[in-house]
């Protein structure tokens, strides 16, 4: 089992000195992976379903990362998730192949539709065509990350007889992870993804989406490697039996949230979670 620490953007560690310590406390304690959240703005007054207080402090997943990126040497990069809609592709690949490059190749990019309607309004993006949009997206990402000409005729994005370098370190591209539980979301995952990731479910959740995600794969013939699955546990409990319980299910990595108002929470969390894993059969 991977374990990753989300939230590393967010809260508490949207202070640089916070999100230092936080990163560097994570690599030595053998932590896989570091996740950002994303909202550009939101909804004010918070009303459902908008995840948490207006005020809320969520550095850009890009920035962010490539901050803590030079604070660190081994721990991979991740996004959980950008809202890919609501971006430019071009100039998205462009930001997050250099991440890549600037990290030396610990990118993990993970992408969904987004559900905020007032978030799509503010930003000028069209709701309605948010689904659409987010699998053209990631199509035109993927053909500037790997194809040495690349071209690209959509509904919305065309181009030729371009290049965008330089190109992610990881070869043929970093790992697209595709979020969301909506049908349409998973099956995206089995068509375009290289793995699928689930917030906020506990095992029992865990397993009623992974068997649809199981049925929205039926008779696609996937170019890849079966999917990596990434679940983030809803905060609360988190030992050895639950990572066990998680691990039968086929869960790949587990990005529990960072919990706490200063470093020193935040560390002493990230321990617990570390306790946890290697606690596990």
């Amino acid at each position: 089992m991977k374990l990753g620490l989300y939230g590393i953007n967010l809260g508490a560690c949207a202070r640089p000195d916070v999100a230092a310590r936080v990163a560097q406390a994570c690599e030595s304690l053998g932590f896989e992976s570091l996740w950002t959240a994303e909202h550009v703005v939101l909804p004010d007054p918070q009303k459902p379903p908008s995840p948490v207080p207006p005020g809320t402090e969520l550095l850009d997943p890009a920035v962010a990362l490539a901050f803590v990126a030079a604070l660190t040497e081994r721990i991979r990069l991740a996004t959980g998730i950008v809202i890919l809609p609501q971006r430019n592709p071009v100039v998205l690949a462009k930001e997050f192949a250099s991440l890549d490059r600037l990290s030396g190749g610990r990118l993990i990019f993970g992408v969904a539709a987004g559900y905020l309607e007032a978030e799509f309004r503010a930003i000028g993006a069209p709701f309605a065509e948010r689904g659409a949009r987010t699998d053209e997206y990631i199509d035109v990402i993927r053909e500037l990350w790997t194809s040495e000409q690349p071209s690209f005729a959509g509904e919305t994005i065309r181009f030729s007889g371009i290049q965008s370098r330089p190109l992610p370190v990881q070869r043929p591209c970093p790992p697209f992870v595709i979020g969301g539980q909506s049908d349409a979301a998973l099956r995206r995952a089995q068509l375009r993804g290289d793995g699928w990731y689930g917030f906020a479910l506990d095992p029992k959740a865990t397993a009623a989406i992974l068997e649809r995600l199981r049925k929205a794969g039926a008779g696609i013939a996937r170019e890849r490697p079966p999917l990596e699955l990434t679940i983030t546990p809803p905060p609360g409990r988190f030992d050895a039996e639950l990572v066990a319980r998680y691990a039968e299910l086929g869960v790949h990595r587990l990005v529990p949230i960072g919990l706490g108002r200063s470093a020193d929470e935040l560390v002493a969390c990230a321990e617990r979670y570390a306790e946890a894993l290697r606690g596990s059969p």
